[in-house]
């Protein structure tokens, strides 16, 4: 197994500890702030209990995967030896390419450095480094260590025998990898997400649904499908020609919906008054951080479920 290097400790963080030490790995837990590494490691043991419930350590039991991860507050300390690094630090473009470049001059050669980035390209802060070629994006939906999908997104200059190392990789660790062809702003998640996420704002600021009715068209309705297959997979499934039949039989009818689709709701405009009413109705501002304990075990939950029918009925 590989040694490998968390930087930056907060949600994403201490996530992608917990899935590279479930595969096995030894992390090494690294944060700017020096009781950061330390708590983050006491948010995963009480975590850790929970995912050994649900059968989600790999057979493992939560002490000896806790083992696994060292908080180290050296970063070059932290760096010693690594083949994978994972950086977590915030959103903004100049501490990312601070960061990368003190990575490249500290990490082993060999060693991929990877970034969690939600929303910049890989091309905005590895241009100048010595070792841009060892240098990607891998970006998880959180928390990792529940959610397999991350995707790997390499800048122009990312040699590919390091995308195919970062694939292989995250494979090993339980992960279902996106790899793409070339940097997109958004990548393929933010994209897709963007897009519902537009549409139901867009319904709620034109009068045609409440935010409960768009949550529970999804929820109870199209997630149910989406939790198994794909939009392609389930289109495929629901013509009886295949995705080409579904295609003649229903294109006609996304042809004439686009055109209505044009228009922007502005989120942070009077369409929010009411999504953040209906919300704050059905759940309290106080309540968020339970709900969100909730939202974790129903995952856990969800990954069992799905772990166990993927041997019943496969995947």
């Amino acid at each position: 197994m590989a040694r490998t290097a968390i930087i930056g400790s907060g949600f994403i963080g201490r996530a992608w500890a917990i899935s590279f030490a479930r595969a096995g790995h030894d992390v090494a837990l690294w944060d700017r702030e020096p009781e950061a590494a330390p708590a983050a490691r006491g948010y995963i043991a009480g975590v850790l209990g929970d995912l050994a419930g649900n059968d989600l350590l790999n057979g493992a039991d939560p002490a000896t995967v806790l083992a696994r991860i060292t908080p180290v507050a050296d970063l070059g300390d932290a760096l010693a030896g690594v083949a994978h690094v994972q950086e977590n630090t915030p959103e903004n473009l100049d501490i990312k390419r601070a960061v990368f470049a003190e990575l490249d001059a500290l990490a082993p050669p060999e060693a991929v450095l990877a970034s969690s980035t939600s929303a910049i390209l890989p091309s905005a802060f590895t241009e100048a480094l010595p070792g841009r070629a060892r240098c990607l994006v891998v970006h998880p939906i959180n928390p990792p260590y529940l959610i397999p999908a991350a995707e790997v997104v390499p800048a122009p200059w990312t040699d590919p025998a390091v995308v195919e190392r970062t694939r292989a990789f995250l494979v090993a660790a339980g992960h279902a990898p996106l790899v793409m062809q070339r940097e997109l702003d958004g990548f393929i998640m933010n994209r897709m997400q963007g897009a519902l996420l537009e549409e139901a704002f867009r319904l709620v600021d034109e009068g045609y649904a409440t935010a409960e009715d768009v949550d529970i068209g999804i929820r109870e309705g199209l997630a149910l499908r989406w939790s198994f297959m794909g939009p392609f997979e389930t289109i495929d499934l629901n013509a009886p020609g295949g995705v080409r039949d579904y295609v003649i039989r229903y294109q006609s009818i996304y042809s004439n919906l686009f055109p209505q689709m044009q228009h922007r709701a502005d989120w942070a405009g009077p369409v929010l008054d009411r999504v953040e009413a209906d919300r704050r109705a059905r759940l309290p501002e106080a309540d968020l951080g339970g709900r969100q304990v909730w939202r974790d075990r129903r995952l856990m939950a969800l990954a069992a479920h799905k772990r166990r029918t993927d041997k019943e009925f496969g995947k």
